[in-house]
């Protein structure tokens, strides 16, 4: 395994974002409004598309039960379960706006339920909605049907239904099964529970089952962390997402529950990751990249093996670069050459839709140096190598001449070993994919004027 010594740390484990686009979503400028996604709406209906190119669509599911301290996602925390109704009926008219200006019938390949927990609406409710969401759009066989799950929300005949729904990928948020850290962070589920969930998933046909872990949470140590893998890969799940948990309390009002003498020193988070890294592979896992492992017959593995892996707002993927319709309060989607975030609060989400517009209140029209420089990264990020002449055939530039002084800063990272630099292209190492991100941000232009990045996470 790659060594990631204290020097290397020192230079590289800056804040950094973590590149589910380019550029970033903090990018977005309210001086993109509703007009401008729908002339982006109206572009790919000129185009003809809506058959050849599938739509990937995202539908946000805001609420939660209760609180987990680690979260920073957009939530709103209710025992009011009859809010998922209203939402609903919502959700309809911000698909009826879609169909208006893109037609009935538009195909779909990927659908992605997040939130929040999809699984706080009730089987009836999420009928609903995927009864709605069939009526406007057509799904196409084969396609990625995921939904994220609490495991403490759903049992087997829960899973049963999201089967019959057409989902065949679950996502089970984990994140540690030690109990002192499921406490710490408000958020209780016994490991014997989701074991026996995976189980009925796949006894019911899911085509694929990931879990998603958190490092660097209260009370973990290398030693806690290590039982946890240990179990997880006796669960064995076909992906497993590792992410780093960031503690912005600045940020993130939850996160000021969780007191920062329980965090694990920085030390101790390398020593989890590189102790995850290694359990892992041993275990035959697939390291995809950043955060994300795969068996290698899954879908993932694949598609890293045969240079098909990309990138989207939910994180790797194999799902090619399409436009994205997002759904839902703060959901962000992709149209063409442009991003747009909607209303991030339920009150100006549903004032807008009361008024019959689009709930889009900022967003982004990507320059040509935008597109470039999104080329390079995701390059990057999902290939871990670019050849100079593919991006200057695709681009008409020259790229040694056009990024000469991103050539210039990557000199020093390929004297500590993290990438390569020849005639020909740029190319990863082992080690470099530690550090992925602080490659990528070499050749982001926002970032290199900006000296404000304690709003990221740091890479490790």
């Amino acid at each position: 395994m790659a060594v990631i010594t204290p020097d290397l740390l020192t230079r590289f484990d800056v804040p950094g974002p973590r590149y589910t686009s380019y550029p970033t979503a903090d990018r977005f400028v309210e001086a993109f409004g509703e007009q401008d996604y729908v002339d982006a709406l109206a572009q790919r209906q000129a185009a003809g598309v809506g058959k050849q190119l599938p739509l990937s669509v995202y539908v946000h599911i805001p609420f939660c039960e209760s609180l987990c301290y680690y979260c920073a996602c957009n939530k709103i925390i209710t025992k009011h379960k009859e809010r998922a109704q209203e939402y609903l009926r919502y959700l309809g008219m911000e698909v009826a706006l879609h169909t208006r200006h893109l037609g009935r019938g538009q195909a779909v390949s990927q659908l992605h339920l997040g939130g929040g927990t999809p699984t706080f609406m009730s089987d009836d409710e999420l009928r609903q909605l995927m009864s709605m969401l069939r009526e406007h759009f057509e799904f196409v066989p084969g396609g990625e049907y995921s939904v994220e799950v609490d495991p403490r929300t759903v049992d087997e005949k829960r899973l049963a239904v999201l089967a019959e729904l057409g989902f065949n990928r679950l996502s089970f948020g984990v994140q540690d099964f030690d109990p002192a850290v499921q406490k710490a962070v408000h958020r209780v589920q016994p490991a014997e529970q989701v074991f026996q969930l995976v189980t009925s998933a796949r006894r019911l046909g899911f085509e694929s089952v990931n879990v998603d872990l958190i490092y660097g949470l209260p009370l973990q140590t290398p030693e806690s962390f290590d039982r946890t893998l240990a179990q997880v890969n006796q669960l064995r799940p076909d992906r497993i997402a590792l992410y780093a948990y960031a503690h912005l309390p600045a940020r993130f009002k939850p996160q000021r529950r969780i007191h920062a003498e329980d965090l694990p020193a920085g030390t101790d988070k390398v020593a989890m990751l590189s102790r995850s890294l290694e359990a892992l592979t041993q275990a035959g896992y697939v390291y995809i990249g950043m955060d994300h492992f795969a068996l290698p017959d899954d879908a993932l593995a694949i598609a890293k093996r045969q240079g098909r892996l990309h990138r989207n707002f939910q994180g790797y993927s194999t799902q090619a670069d399409c436009d994205l319709i997002a759904l839902g309060v703060s959901s962000i989607g992709r149209i063409g050459s442009t991003y747009s975030q909607n209303a991030k609060t339920m009150e100006e989400y549903c004032d807008w839709l009361d008024r019959g517009h689009f709930p889009v209140v900022r967003g982004l029209n990507l320059s040509r140096d935008d597109l470039i420089r999104r080329t390079v990264i995701m390059a990057l990020m999902c290939q871990g190598h670019l050849e100079f002449e593919t991006i200057n055939t695709s681009w008409l530039i020259d790229f040694k001449s056009l990024f000469a002084q991103e050539l210039s800063q990557l000199k020093e990272m390929q004297a500590k070993g993290l990438v390569q630099l020849t005639d020909a292209g740029i190319h990863v190492t082992a080690l470099g994919w530690f550090f992925v991100r602080g490659v990528a941000m070499v050749f982001d232009r926002y970032l290199q004027t900006d000296r404000n990045r304690s709003r990221f996470s740091k890479i490790i």
